[in-house]
């Protein structure tokens, strides 16, 4: 990994899309956009991704229901399988194995030292 912030994406898992959209929308005086229904309702946050600036989504999903930790921060990564072959010697655990995004690459989701759940993002 090169020594620059690492940190690609968010997501925030949440009960209600509607409702946590419209908190986001009026305290932080921004409009979300919609994505694709394909994994889940979600709403991303506004982002030059050409730019520096990191962005994430409200993901409202069912097997991942909002329990007041419920952010997870993507790296990103060449591979996501790299970093992924590392998580169980290092005392973590890989939830889920690479999946595919469709358009938008590749996670993976793991489980930290201390029980804090983190993702993998890559574009191959």
């Amino acid at each position: 990994m090169k020594n620059v912030n690492p940190v690609c994406w968010f997501d925030i898992h949440v009960s209600n899309l509607a409702r946590a959209k419209k908190f986001y929308e009026t305290v932080f005086n921004i409009q979300l956009v919609d994505l694709p229904e394909k994994w889940g309702k979600q709403s991303a946050f506004p982002s030059d991704y050409e730019g520096l600036n990191i962005s994430g989504a409200l993901v409202e999903q069912e097997n991942r229901a909002a329990q007041g930790n419920n952010t997870i921060i993507y790296f990103a990564s060449a591979d996501c399988v790299t970093e992924e072959s590392r998580v169980e010697k290092a005392n973590g655990k890989v939830i889920q194995p690479k999946t595919s995004i469709g358009e938008f690459g590749f996670i993976s989701i793991l489980t930290d030292t201390e029980g804090n759940t983190i993702g993998i993002h890559s574009r191959k």
